[in-house]
């Protein structure tokens, strides 16, 4: 089987190419410039994806690419459209022609944040800014191309890669005697590697016919306080990690007070077990002290 994977050089992208290696399938890992052993590819030039898609035979996308700077989508909503709306319409189609199957990472964002249980895939859509209503736009296009597809939803996704939370926070507690985290935002952290895993899975074992949409993320529920407590913690960092309000932080972007996921639908179609957002941070950070 032939895998497209745009968006390498962001975080998921770079989990799947670790996990890929000596892996049965060929993949061909692609991001808006070549890095390595990454080949360029522009998601937004439709036949430049049109002939990367054909041109490999591809089997399978996995859309990783994203704008997900939320606070800049805000003053550049142009840009965010045309990467988070646009560029997956533009893969869809490519998946239809050629009768591959789309796997599109899309965002708890889509979703208010006004709940206090986990929101199912069919609850109420409300984005609350240039970031949200444009994955939300990504997804609809997905659906309206009559491509097969899995999306996949999932929130605050972390890793040794990239820029996230996690290595943020990291930073902080390294080289500051005191922090200030948030702690009336509510949601679960998501090791990059399980959901990369999750994709791998669901190739592997046949089940992409399985197409419509999901929502993915680890086990068990925080807020970014007791998240970058935990992982203060696990580095032994001495640092003294305090709650505050969102409203310490003035900021031109509304973000979900709470983005739980409910993953039922998701393990009862898959048939996978999901990791304890603990068990996983363990995890990263024991890899954190192994590339150190």
């Amino acid at each position: 089987m032939n895998i497209l994977v745009t968006g390498s050089c962001g975080q998921l992208g770079r989990t799947l190419m670790d996990i890929s290696a000596g892996y049965d399938h060929k993949c061909v890992f692609t991001d808006v410039a070549a890095d390595g052993n990454v080949i360029a590819l522009d998601v937004t030039d439709a036949d430049a994806v049109r002939e990367a898609v054909t041109g490999n035979g591809i089997d399978v996308i996995i859309n990783c690419a994203g704008y997900t700077d939320v606070g800049r989508a805000e003053d550049d909503e142009a840009k965010a459209l045309l990467i988070n709306s646009e560029a997956p319409a533009i893969l869809a189609g490519a998946a239809r022609e050629n009768d591959a199957v789309l796997i599109h990472i899309s965002t708890d964002y889509v979703f208010d944040g006004n709940a206090n249980t986990p929101y199912p895939e069919d609850a109420p859509k409300g984005p609350l800014g240039v970031y949200a209503r444009t994955k939300l736009d990504g997804e609809q296009a997905v659906t309206a191309s009559g491509c097969r597809h899995i999306i996949l939803r999932t929130s605050w996704m972390y890793s040794c890669y990239g820029k996230n939370f996690f290595k943020t926070i990291v930073e902080k507690t390294a080289g500051l005697p005191s922090i200030s985290v948030v702690n009336d935002q509510t949601g679960t952290p998501t090791y990059a590697y399980d959901l990369a895993s999750a994709i791998f899975l669901i190739i592997d074992d046949g089940k992409l016919d399985r197409t419509g949409v999901y929502n993915y993320s680890d086990e068990g529920v925080c807020s970014w306080y007791d998240f970058a407590k935990a992982i203060n913690r696990g580095l032994g960092h001495m640092c003294d990690v305090r709650p505050c309000a969102t409203s310490d932080f003035p900021s031109n972007v509304r973000r979900p007070a709470y983005s739980v996921l409910d993953k039922t639908r998701f393990k009862e179609t898959f048939g996978y077990e999901v990791p304890h957002w603990q068990d996983s941070l363990d995890i990263c950070i024991a890899e954190y002290h192994s590339k150190a």
